[in-house]
């Protein structure tokens, strides 16, 4: 089963043009791309399962540490 996820950057940080494509590749390996607009290069990086799943922790230990506007408003 293919499937491309396509991730947008947000309009704070002024990167809604970026994009970030992440799939499984014929390699067996998540291949992600960063795409921006003023670059003509692609940038890419491969990883494999157990890297992925280090990537996927540290990604949601990073989340947590992002705090809703309203609570700290509040």
């Amino acid at each position: 089963m293919a499937v491309n996820l396509t991730f947008s950057g947000s309009e704070e940080s002024e990167t809604q043009e970026h994009s970030l494509k992440m799939f499984h590749n014929t390699k067996n390996e998540i291949y992600l791309t960063i795409e921006m607009p003023d670059q003509h290069e692609l940038n890419f990086i491969c990883f494999d399962k157990e890297t992925a799943i280090k990537f996927s922790k540290e990604l949601r230990k990073q989340i947590s540490y992002i705090t809703d506007e309203e609570a700290t408003n509040g």
